[in-house]
């Protein structure tokens, strides 16, 4: 393993190997990114080191990096070269090589491409191959399922060329790609409602949705027409304020949970502190970060998930930027906060984030 992959969307390959690099210099780790517009994918690797080798340096990368902390990166994967050349006849036993010389025991396999248009024909490949190397990989005794720490990965780039990769289940997505494909009941007042959705499995773990997304709960939807982001509230029980001066479409509206405050977001102010406050406005994103910093300042809320619209240059700049002035407004509130951001797969042009009050 020489190099860190990491997948994203495509066009964002400039703001993830930019994060990726500076994140890696943050704990001591000189290396370069490498990246091409439209890929879907980056690579870092680690500058000659008389202390480490690469190998050493790719797993501290993956170690001290935490997945949940890049915004642009949707999975992390320690990962060999491309093979290319594979034989159509046989692509097992070249991709089982460098597995075996990895020396890593595996609780699982992948098989996948980067999202990117143009190879979503391979992904017929993919399915039909993901079986064929798991019998490889136990006939060469490295399949052990509830006793290895890694995830073997194939990202297919073309019919014969592949790259192998390892991913350390604590610091990866669970999904192919790290992209939560979501289901969603068909009456759901719009699309919208999947970026809702994603944010809370991406940024709450299952006993955490269980305590702080409860039945009886009261949160705040500023923008929320058409209420799709209310409605989904309000499936798990909460008492929802749907503030938007625009109509709710009639499906939002059927639980009798959610109640249209016809009033502009960054005038309303809630009568009582409540638990949430959700935001998917279209707005300058400063705008919006400074509306959710002084919501937690005011104690309007304890817990917040928006969305931040990003200009269509220095995206990554523009993200940071708003990060600052979240945690510059709460800091001189003296408020104790945890604020994170994360490009979801249903995002497209636009970062979620999701803050949150903390008690000492």
């Amino acid at each position: 393993m020489e190099r860190v992959l990491l997948l994203c969307r495509a066009g964002f390959e400039g703001e993830l190997a930019a994060e990726a690099q500076a994140r890696a210099a943050a704990v001591g780790l000189p290396g370069f990114c490498r990246a091409r517009a439209g890929e879907a994918r980056a690579e870092w690797c680690p500058s000659p080191d008389a202390e480490l080798t690469a190998g050493q340096a790719v797993e501290r990368f993956a170690r001290e990096v935490p997945l949940g902390e890049l915004v642009f990166a949707r999975q992390l994967l320690l990962a060999a070269p491309v093979r290319s050349g594979l034989p159509p006849e046989d692509r097992a036993g070249p991709l089982l090589e460098i597995f075996a010389g990895f020396g890593r025991p595996v609780d699982g396999l992948v098989v996948e491409t980067p999202d990117v248009d143009g190879l979503k024909p391979l992904q017929a490949l993919c399915r039909k191959f993901a079986p064929i190397f798991e019998r490889a990989l136990g006939r060469a005794g490295l399949w052990c399922p509830g006793q290895a720490e890694h995830r073997a990965h194939l990202v297919f780039l073309s019919t014969v060329a592949a790259q192998p990769a390892l991913a350390w289940l604590a610091n990866s997505s669970p999904w192919p790609g790290g992209i939560a494909r979501l289901r969603l009941p068909g009456d759901i007042a719009s699309r919208s409602a999947r970026k809702l959705e994603e944010a809370v499995v991406t940024f709450l773990g299952p006993e955490e949705r269980a305590a702080r997304l409860r039945e009886g709960m009261r949160a705040v939807d500023l923008g929320a027409a058409p209420g799709g982001w209310s409605q989904l509230l309000a499936r798990r029980g909460l008492l929802v304020t749907a503030v938007d001066n625009g109509p709710l479409d009639p499906a939002a509206l059927k639980s009798g949970l959610v109640e249209h405050q016809r009033e502009d977001g960054f005038r309303y102010r809630p009568p009582n502190p409540v638990d949430w406050l959700v935001c998917d406005m279209v707005e300058q994103p400063g705008r919006v970060a400074h509306l959710v910093a002084r919501w937690l300042a005011e104690g309007w809320c304890r817990e917040c998930i928006f969305n931040l619209k990003l200009p269509m240059k220095r995206r990554q700049v523009e993200v940071e930027r708003c990060r600052a002035l979240i945690d510059h407004a709460l800091d001189e509130a003296g408020v104790p906060h945890r604020l994170a951001f994360k490009q979801l797969y249903h995002d497209r042009e636009e970062v979620t984030g999701h803050l949150r009050r903390v008690d000492p």
